[in-house]
């Protein structure tokens, strides 16, 4: 397949933590969409990174945190991370976050 296309056979999970994976959907080196899927009451930690994060919630219900500011979101909801603001998401159900990241997350790859 080209450059330009990622096929659902051809995605790639990894485990990050238990009960959270993370499959990266397309990337350039100025963009990245990763997929990030969670059972009920996974975590993603707490952390900050020099990227620019959309996230959007395909699945599910999350509390997630930005800054200190926890809000509850659920499918159709979607926050913006500034660079190296801390921040992290609970599951509150199966889930799956979309995130996209500029520049893109080299430690990803």
């Amino acid at each position: 397949m080209a450059d330009h296309y990622l096929l659902p056979n051809d995605v790639t999970w990894t485990e990050v933590a238990p009960g959270n994976r993370r499959a990266v959907l397309s990337h350039r080196p100025e963009m990245m969409l990763v997929a990030f899927s969670f059972d009920p009451g996974a975590i993603g930690a707490l952390h900050s990174h020099p990227h620019t994060q959309v996230s959007y919630v395909a699945e599910g219900a999350f509390d997630v945190t930005v800054d200190g500011v926890t809000t509850r979101l659920n499918a159709g909801s979607s926050f913006i991370v500034a660079p190296n603001l801390i921040h992290g998401v609970v599951a509150l159900e199966k889930g799956m976050l979309i995130d996209t990241f500029t520049p893109r997350r080299d430690d990803f790859l």
